[in-house]
């Protein structure tokens, strides 16, 4: 047996490049020959071949290819067809089209027409479907994926390097006040909730008082430069001021300290097909808030409170109630740490990642 990891971008700590290079690992771990494909390699020191070689590699009945569905991009659809061992698709989900509509039409395009591809791939009738949470693997199957050729299991991801990682003194210093610090970790994008978590957080303000801080940790892109400037007019006309903290570039200790340095995760996203930064939150201690929307009820799970609500004040009270109970604050961190272990741990994704593809031993 061969096996190619195709995918249009290999792009280093990006969720779907760190999926992708930890599924490499492990087959090359089990003895078996394993290339990347991929487009477009950024910051990353694995070796990647062109996509047009894949067939040649690995496209006999005994070999294996993993394509990591999360553009559009109709070259793959040409190499599945064209492979005839055992086809994985491991779906990360596409963003609908209409999050993007006001502030990044070209992203709206793009989502479109990824989206639009989900049937295609599904037509395919591909051997397994590997959805990276619950709510991705049903997308494939309503669009007719067998239900008996779906596993789920969460995506491979760096958590663990960022526990290990060292915290950046300087940031944590500057976060070591009263302030009731609560943090957001996303890019900045529509579906990611910005605005309705600039409201929560003024709501939280507005009711339970100072000290309080909001730290967002993201990356604007100049295309959705419009939705960057609408959060920052949320944030005047609250009279938030410096009470926003807005850190954009960002490395692994910074990052840590941010984590370290926080009271409360909060995301109110609409859409999400999985979200590694909540359980960066749940393995590093921070008790986490979520809207339950799409995905983030199952990757949450018991590790902390989720809320089919888009009223700030639910989650302002959530706030208010994590601040000053140190009893529920103890028993959130207690069961993330748990959950954690328990469904996102590495070596449980490595035995689901194998069991799927039915090489466990």
């Amino acid at each position: 047996m061969k096996a190619a990891i195709l995918l249009p971008v290999l792009a280093r700590h990006d969720a779907v490049g760190n999926d992708a290079l930890a599924m490499a690992q492990i087959l090359r771990e089990r003895g078996i020959d394993t290339r990347i494909f991929c487009d477009v390699a950024v910051g990353v020191d694995a070796p990647v071949h062109a996509p047009a070689q894949l067939p040649g590699f690995a496209g006999g009945p005994d070999d294996l290819v993993i394509y990591h569905f999360s553009v559009g991009w109709p070259v793959a659809l040409d190499l599945l067809r064209k492979v005839r061992g055992q086809r994985a698709v491991r779906y990360h989900n596409i963003t609908p089209a209409a999050f993007f509509s006001e502030h990044g039409p070209e992203y709206a395009r793009a989502c479109a027409r990824g989206r639009a591809e989900i049937a295609r791939v599904v037509a395919l009738d591909c051997e397994r479907y590997l959805g990276d949470s619950r709510f991705n693997l049903d997308e494939l199957i309503e669009h007719g994926a067998p239900a008996s050729r779906g596993v789920v299991f969460a995506p491979f991801h760096r958590v663990e390097q960022l526990c290990a990682a060292p915290a950046d003194l300087a940031l944590l210093d500057e976060l070591d006040d009263d302030a009731f610090t609560v943090l957001m970790v996303g890019r900045i994008a529509p579906n990611k909730g910005h605005l309705a978590l600039i409201d929560a957080f003024a709501a939280h303000v507005d009711a339970h008082g100072d000290p309080a801080r909001l730290l967002i940790v993201g990356k604007s892109d100049p295309s959705l430069a419009g939705y960057a400037a609408k959060i920052r007019e949320r944030i005047t006309r609250h009279r938030l001021g410096d009470r926003v903290w807005w850190l954009e570039s960002i490395n692994e200790a910074r990052l840590k300290a941010a984590y370290l340095g926080s009271d409360a995760f909060l995301t109110l996203s609409e859409h999400e097909g999985f979200c590694v930064p909540v359980i960066e939150a749940m393995a590093l201690g921070v008790p986490v808030i979520a809207r339950a929307s799409s995905a983030l009820p199952e990757t949450v799970g018991e590790g902390g409170l989720c809320w089919d609500s888009e009223d700030p004040h639910v989650y302002a009270a959530s706030l208010a109630r994590l601040r000053d109970d140190a009893q529920l604050r103890h028993l959130l961190r207690s069961a993330a740490r748990r959950s954690y272990a328990r469904e996102f741990a590495p070596e449980v994704l490595r035995g689901r990642f194998l069991t799927a593809l039915g090489l466990a031993t």
